[in-house]
C-alpha cells in the first residue's frame, strides 16, 4: 500500500491517498481543490478511485467531496454523527472563509465503530474519536503501522474544541483509549501539519499527556 499525502484547500488540510497496483484507489478526506493531484496519480499509476472516507464533516475536510464524486464515482463513507454537517453543510457557513460556498455530500455507507473495512489490499478499523467533531473518526492500519486520525490529534497539539459540538474532556478520553492505546510505533498521520507517532505523543503531547 502506497501513502500519498496531499495537502490543500485553503488551510492545508490532507489529503491521503492510499493506492496499490491493480487496487482501487481510496481517498481519506477531500479538501478543496484536491482532486486534480489525486486524478494525476491515479492516471500515472492506471488505477481508479473506488472510495472516498471523511475522517469528520467540517468543511475544510469535506469542500472538495462533490467534485470528486461526480468525477470518479467514488462510495463515501462517514460517520453518522457527523450527518448535519456533510448533507446540510449550510450550518458551517459562519465558520467558512470569505467567498467559499459547500454543496451537500451523499454519504452511502455510515461507519460503525469497530468496523473493518477492506482497501487496497489491506485493512483498516474504524475506531469514533469525538470531541473535536462529534463524527471524527480514524482508520488504523495495523498490518502498515499507521493511522489516519483526522483532526483528533497534531504533531504536538490536538484538534480544537471551541467550535459547535467541540468537548475537550471528551477528546482528551478519545486520545487517551482510541490512539494511545495503539502500539507506540504507530505512525500517526493527522488531519493538519506533519505526522508524528503514538509513542511520541504520549510523551510529548502538552495537551494530552501521558497518564
Amino acid at each position: 500500500m502506497k501513502l500519498h499525502i496531499l495537502p490543500a484547500g485553503p488551510i492545508a488540510t490532507n489529503a491521503y491517498l492510499l493506492t496499490a497496483p491493480g487496487r482501487a484507489a481510496v481517498l481519506i478526506d477531500a479538501p478543496g481543490g484536491v482532486w486534480e493531484a489525486v486524478r494525476g496519480i491515479l492516471e500515472a499509476e492506471k488505477c481508479r478511485l473506488g472510495e472516498l472516507w471523511l475522517t469528520h464533516g467540517h468543511w475544510d475536510h469535506t469542500l472538495g467531496g462533490p467534485e470528486i464524486v461526480r468525477a470518479s464515482g467514488a462510495t463515501v463513507r462517514a460517520h453518522a454523527a457527523d450527518r448535519p454537517l456533510i448533507e446540510t453543510p449550510d450550518v458551517m457557513k459562519a465558520f467558512l472563509p470569505p467567498g467559499l460556498s459547500l454543496e451537500p455530500l451523499t454519504v452511502d455507507h455510515w461507519l460503525v465503530p469497530g468496523e473493518r473495512i477492506a482497501a487496497v489490499g489491506s485493512e483498516a478499523e474504524v475506531r469514533h474519536v469525538p470531541g473535536h467533531c462529534p463524527g471524527n473518526v480514524l482508520f488504523y492500519f495495523e498490518k502498515e503501522g499507521v493511522v489516519l486520525v483526522g483532526d483528533a490529534l497534531f504533531n504536538g497539539s490536538i484538534g480544537r474544541t471551541d467550535l459547535p459540538g467541540g468537548d475537550f474532556a471528551q477528546l482528551e478520553r478519545s486520545i487517551r483509549s482510541q490512539i494511545y492505546t495503539l502500539p507506540d510505533a504507530t505512525v500517526v498521520y493527522p488531519g493538519h501539519g506533519p505526522e508524528t507517532t503514538v509513542g511520541a505523543e504520549k510523551a510529548n503531547n502538552p495537551y494530552v499527556p501521558q497518564a
